[in-house]
């Protein structure tokens, strides 16, 4: 069975929801696992509900508009968080260990290859997870002028235990997995998880070509696609 990892996105201590990574039109986020947009009775929620992690985005960190990250922490308490505060070098990385029990290193704000290479040459594999932002098939990195292509090279060279791999313009929109994306990284598909957009059927199909994990958000809280099944 594939694995499906729940998402939510904090913005001023609600988790939210939107679509296609329009940050400023998130709205709190109404889920099927409990009865507010609280971050700890939705991760109580899920528990509950068989999930044995979550991933955070904590969107004020990432846009340097304040932060969420006590309530990431408690959050952490309750269920493993693999938390994305948009890393940006081996420094913040150190800070978020403390705060959740793998941290994502983000293409969008990483600063530098180089950077990436410090943190894997620190820290232990099971600690990272780095993911691969893109944006209409390309990659999307604020500081980085890389190829898709080049920058999974650089993934090939570190190997790393678990590989987001996210289309930007699918998030909240149920359209499914982006197939050119997936088969652009077909020789990583072990380590690969699937996030963006994905609803009831794409999860059939992502298990089939052999995917084991996926993120999923929307079509998760709505309740049209549960936990365990």
């Amino acid at each position: 069975m594939i694995k499906k990892i729940p998402v939510i996105d904090l913005k001023q201590h609600q988790a939210v929801s939107g679509k296609s990574g329009m940050r400023d039109t998130y709205k709190p986020l109404n889920t099927v696992f409990a009865p507010s947009a609280n971050p700890v009775e939705i991760a109580q929620g899920l528990k509950l509900n068989g999930a044995d992690e979550m991933y955070i985005a904590d969107l004020d960190l990432i846009e340097s508009q304040g932060h969420n990250i006590n309530d990431v922490r408690m959050v952490n308490t309750i269920i493993p968080v693999i938390f994305d505060g948009g890393v940006k070098n081996l420094e913040s990385f150190e800070f978020f260990l403390e705060y959740a029990y793998k941290i994502i290193v983000p293409t969008e704000t990483l600063e530098s290859v180089d950077e990436l290479r410090k943190i894997f040459e620190k820290y232990p594999k099971e600690r990272i997870v780095v993911s691969v932002d893109t944006k209409n098939n390309e990659l999307l990195a604020k500081n980085m002028d890389m190829a898709l292509s080049e920058f999974k090279e650089v993934l090939i060279e570190l190997d790393p235990n678990d590989i987001i791999l996210l289309d930007i313009t699918g998030v909240g929109t149920g359209k499914g997995y982006n197939e050119y994306l997936l088969n652009e990284f077909e020789e990583l598909k072990d380590k690969l998880i699937i996030a963006g957009g994905l609803n009831k059927d794409s999860l059939g199909e992502l298990e089939s070509l052999g995917i084991k994990r996926v993120l999923i958000g929307t079509s998760l809280h709505s309740g049209e696609v549960k936990l365990l099944d």
